[in-house]
């Protein structure tokens, strides 16, 4: 994400049509204050971090550790298969 942008989440949709919108946890804080430490805390030293998806319906809100680059580097099909292998742990 480029100095500037805003967080938009990122919307995949799963083979049973649920559409689960996700975003990397505390990507919206400041780098100033607390909010950049804990943004900084939450990215860990192998270069992952923590990214929430919030489904549209009746499902359960995963967390993800991906690799930091996920954005750019999982396409939606990837992120799909990450948040269902996480709801079958």
């Amino acid at each position: 994400m480029q100095e500037g942008e805003a967080n938009v989440p990122r919307e995949v949709t799963d083979g049973g049509g649920t559409v689960w919108s996700c975003a990397q946890a505390y990507a919206g804080l400041s780098e100033d204050g607390e909010g950049g430490a804990a943004a900084e805390r939450a990215a860990s030293e192998g270069g992952t971090v923590e990214v929430v998806c919030t489904p549209s319906g009746g499902a359960k809100t995963v967390r993800l550790e991906l690799a930091a680059d996920w954005e750019q580097s999982l396409d939606d099909d990837a992120l799909v298969g990450e948040i269902e292998s996480r709801r079958e742990s």
